[in-house]
């Protein structure tokens, strides 16, 4: 008889952790929006960057004379040539980083989980900070979510070096 597989169990396999391979994902898709921004940002060189944000504003109907509108058309006249290609190598350095860290935990090797607890936990007092400034359900929901991972993986991480110092002692 054949029994219906999940898609994390196809994707994975039996052997994997699940929740590891939810993470992995995770951070795999988030590694593509980076490169994407990346590319976005590094595409709008050589670009007069006024007539571009006029433009989506345009497509996406907004009014010209709104203040998201003007507040972003005065942030962007901050923007030059040198400050989008640090800001493009910024957004490629990291998704490279999230890159590692999928691959890290989607093979569940223990750098990529070190690696993906360590940049987890650097990130929370930012985003606990952001939360007591201001708060939304998007920072709120991503709080939750790293909080999640980091207290996962920790426990992963603890296990492991539980399971190795008690194959020591045998």
């Amino acid at each position: 008889m054949k029994t219906r597989r999940s898609f994390i169990d196809r994707i994975g396999g039996p052997h994997h952790d699940r929740f590891l391979l939810l993470i992995a994902v995770y951070k795999l898709l988030h590694a593509l929006l980076f490169f994407a921004i990346g590319i976005g940002i590094h595409r709008l060189l050589h670009k007069d960057i006024a007539d571009q944000i006029e433009t989506v504003a345009r497509h996406l109907r907004f009014n010209p004379e709104s203040r998201l509108v003007v507040f972003v058309l005065d942030k962007a006249s901050l923007l030059n040539g040198p400050t989008l290609r640090r800001i493009s190598l910024v957004a490629y350095g990291y998704a490279t980083v999230t890159l590692a860290e999928g691959i890290g935990l989607y093979f569940e090797k223990a750098w990529g989980e070190f690696l993906t607890l360590a940049i987890t936990a650097s990130f929370l007092p930012w985003e606990i900070f952001e939360i007591i400034r201001r708060l939304t359900w998007v920072r709120a929901g991503l709080l939750t979510i790293n909080i999640l991972v980091f207290l996962y993986l920790l426990r992963v991480v603890i296990g492991r070096a539980r399971n190795r110092a008690s194959a020591q002692k045998k």
